[in-house]
């Protein structure tokens, strides 16, 4: 079951304090984006990767991808995340077309498989994992409720959808203005179904200095297996 991804990299992450793209950081020795991006070149299921960019990174971003058979275009970004993913849909052909972030780069390829074959199905799926922690709802530092969390779910990517309905979604949203936080939200609010797929804990996004030694962490991990 083949698939295009459209990942988002076009974003400077200012939370990671890093004064600078954090796709740009290096994780031993390779920039973040590299990472995220061979999980799915080396997937042979992914036919084209549509790279969404800052066009003032173009030059750092096409240094980097030397080598990288399936990047199809790098397109430039929006002034939202979902304006940069929307500019991404634009340009795939795939039937089915996942939506990554590019600092999520542990992303596993049995999990895509899973994500991908829901979509083809169902039309939507996202992959997602149980949230653990106890949840209250705070309201100025106060406890309003401690939320029953065996129903909650902490949503991660890629998310997977059929190219023509996503598209629709977002036309619809850019229509009325509306900012979703994910792509899912977008078919949720036209309607669709969105399936879920259990992920993995270690598919972290890569959004603060605390989830580099983490991400540092996962791949000693992954040496050791």
């Amino acid at each position: 079951m083949n698939y295009e991804v459209i990942i988002p990299a076009a974003g400077q992450g200012k939370r990671m304090k890093a004064g600078k793209n954090k796709q740009f950081i290096e994780l031993e020795g390779k920039p973040v984006i590299v990472h995220t991006l061979t999980v799915f070149e080396k997937d042979p299921a992914c036919t084209g990767i549509l790279l969404v960019i800052n066009p003032d990174e173009r030059a750092l971003f096409e240094e980097m991808a030397a080598g990288l058979t399936k990047i199809k275009k790098m397109v430039s970004g929006g002034d939202e995340r979902q304006h940069s993913v929307y500019n991404g849909l634009k340009a795939a052909t795939s039937d089915i077309v996942l939506v990554h972030d590019g600092a999520r780069p542990f992303i596993k390829k049995h999990v895509i498989s899973k994500l991908v074959k829901a979509a083809y199905e169902d039309g939507a799926a996202t992959v997602a994992v149980p949230v653990k922690d106890t949840i209250k709802r705070v309201l100025n530092s106060e406890v309003i409720e401690t939320v029953e969390r065996s129903s909650l779910w902490a949503v991660q990517t890629p998310q997977a959808f059929r190219l023509s309905d996503i598209l629709a979604a977002h036309k619809e949203a850019s229509a009325a203005a509306f900012l979703g936080t994910d792509d899912a939200s977008l078919m949720e609010r036209s309607g669709h179904k969105v399936q879920v797929i259990e992920g993995d804990y270690t598919n972290i996004k890569l959004t603060t200095p605390d989830d580099l030694l983490m991400a540092k962490a996962i791949l000693e991990s992954e040496r050791g297996e």
